[in-house]
């Protein structure tokens, strides 16, 4: 804990993780609604490349210079990605925005791609040159090693993901409210049962909102007592039945239980 901390500071520099310049609007909202822009500025798009284009595929997390956290699921090897920092619209040219290469690709070593159930849905980044931390490009906090949210607590999701299921996909930023689902409640039978584990967070299955197609590898922000931003969860799956689906919660990666693997993965690449 302490050599991740050590990085993460010596990261930070001038601007402190998970403060953004730009503050969220962080009211209750139905089925998701654009982000204020540049107030989730650790936000990343993952792209990939064929036929010439880019694609958006997935989010991620900045969470020092030259590391995102991401889903491993988002990741393939035989893709060629690149990731941008610091955009709200996808679909507009926003100069301050930087679109940077990715050289090397980190899954979990548990990641099994076939047994989604078995959790360690989680990737480390690593980008071809650090960022210079700005008013739209900023690293978000790691929550504590270990850290359990409580049930009911109201977290943020983010992403460009598919606004509703089967639907298009956004050209803004969105950001939807989600309530932690404990995971007593969670794996009961009628919500998500065995397929969720305590190495995972649900959050949602009101019927309302979720993360959607296209949000995957994003962060479930969640604002600690001291009035930053963490990075708590990353999202991992939701129901095949489709998006906003009842006692279905969004299923995130839970961040706290891969403190000493980040922590190592960065200090050895």
């Amino acid at each position: 804990m302490a050599s991740l901390l050590a990085v993460l500071l010596l990261a930070v520099g001038a601007y402190g993780c998970g403060v953004p310049t730009y503050k969220p609007l962080t009211s209750r909202v139905v089925n998701g609604e654009d982000a204020a822009p540049n107030s989730w500025p650790w936000q990343v798009s993952l792209q990939y490349t064929s036929g010439g284009y880019w694609y958006h595929t997935c989010g991620g997390t900045v969470i020092a210079p030259q590391w995102v956290l991401t889903a491993a699921h988002c990741i393939s090897s035989s893709n060629t990605y690149r990731v941008q920092v610091g955009r709200h619209n996808l679909r507009q040219n926003e100069p301050e925005a930087r679109t940077i290469s990715v050289v090397k690709l980190i899954n979990h070593p548990r990641w099994i791609s076939i047994l989604l159930s078995n959790g360690n849905d989680i990737s480390l980044i690593k980008l071809a040159e650090p960022l210079e931390y700005n008013d739209i490009i900023q690293p978000a906090c790691l929550p504590a090693a270990g850290y359990i949210l409580p049930h009911n607590l109201g977290c943020y999701t983010t992403g460009w993901g598919n606004v509703q299921t089967g639907g298009p996909a956004p050209d803004a930023l969105q950001q939807g409210l989600l309530l932690v689902v404990a995971h007593a409640t969670c794996s009961q039978s009628d919500w998500w049962g065995n397929t969720v584990n305590t190495r995972m967070i649900c959050a949602g299955g009101d019927g309302v909102v979720s993360s959607c197609n296209g949000d995957s590898g994003g962060p479930l922000n969640c604002l600690n007592d001291q009035g930053s931003w963490e990075v708590h969860g990353v999202v991992s799956f939701g129901s095949s039945l489709g998006c906003n689906y009842y006692k279905k919660p969004s299923v995130f990666t839970r961040v706290s239980e891969y403190n000493s693997w980040i922590s190592t993965t960065i200090a050895s690449n």
